[in-house]
């Protein structure tokens, strides 16, 4: 017994060894991304970056942040993400609602639906013709409405919603409230772990959201982050970028790399405050009584 409770050990330290090895090799691109934003041109033209910066400078992120196309960008993506995902989460929640409950007839169907939309997604051609229909086109509707609803987020929060006990529900109904009061006051309250874990799926999705607004819109002042992000990697907007500052402290490749931390950065900085309420709702809604 105490030979096995020793392996056991070496076992769990050996695999927290090589899980922090395997985390910290899939960092060093993020890490080298990093120093190459914050170094000289020269130290990226001769290759001597790694995961330090060279010749220290700031001139990368100043000429990124100098172009008033990339704060324009800026503000698109947190409006489409911040209004995209409460759209997403007040659509999705009500609609897990009605299918949770017992009383709802049909719903075996509807979910069926659901799920055959999960498998099979609409093809692009049909879906662009629908948006244009609806009057959408080059407008930001267009990133956050189509997909308002995602099947496999709504699977899970009804799943989620079948968990809370059904003699709360029945007595939030005895003391007056209505399906839409006992949605509220009860059963969104109870479902924060689970709203927070698919808010941050949603919230990511918009952030990173790129083909959609590639297709639907053409206006570049409705751009968000990553189609003005694929501008800088692609086409030759950074090297106009480079005409206000030191060509000699900042390069093209320092000036896509100062973009793609700006572009990263922000959606990194939420996941601390939901943290507590990801790692309980990741698994949420799991298990079926």
């Amino acid at each position: 017994m105490i030979g096995e409770s020793a392996s056991r050990k070496l076992f769990l330290r050996c695999n927290n060894i090589f899980l922090i090895i395997l985390g910290f090799t899939m960092l060093i691109p993020f890490l080298h991304v990093i120093a190459g934003s914050f170094s000289s041109g020269n130290a990226l033209i001769n290759g001597s970056v790694t995961i330090f910066p060279v010749d220290f400078t700031f001139m990368n992120f100043e000429a990124v942040l100098n172009d008033v196309a990339i704060w324009r960008s800026f503000g698109v993506s947190i409006y489409v993400t911040v209004v995209g995902t409460a759209i997403n989460l007040l659509l999705t929640s009500l609609m897990a609602y009605g299918l949770s409950r017992p009383n709802i007839k049909g719903k075996s169907l509807i979910l069926l639906l659901v799920l055959f939309s999960m498998i099979f997604q609409a093809p692009l051609i049909p879906s662009y013709l629908v948006v244009k229909e609806l009057g959408m086109l080059n407008t930001l509707w267009s990133i956050m409405i189509p997909n308002a609803i995602s099947a496999f987020n709504l699977i899970i929060m009804v799943s989620f919603f079948r968990s809370i006990p059904k003699d709360l529900i029945d007595s939030a109904k005895i003391d007056g409230c209505g399906e839409y009061r006992t949605w509220w006051s009860i059963v969104l309250p109870l479902s924060l772990p689970s709203i927070s874990t698919i808010g941050l799926f949603y919230a990511v999705g918009h952030w990173n959201g790129y083909f959609q607004a590639l297709i639907y819109i053409r206006d570049s002042q409705l751009f968000p982050l990553q189609v003005k992000l694929r501008k800088l990697l692609v086409d030759s907007d950074a090297e106009m970028m480079m005409q206000s500052v030191n060509i000699t402290l900042s390069s093209i490749e320092g000036i896509k790399m100062a973009s793609i931390v700006i572009a990263t950065v922000p959606i990194l900085i939420v996941y601390p405050f939901i943290q507590k309420y990801f790692e309980k709702g990741a698994m949420l809604g799991s298990i079926k009584e």
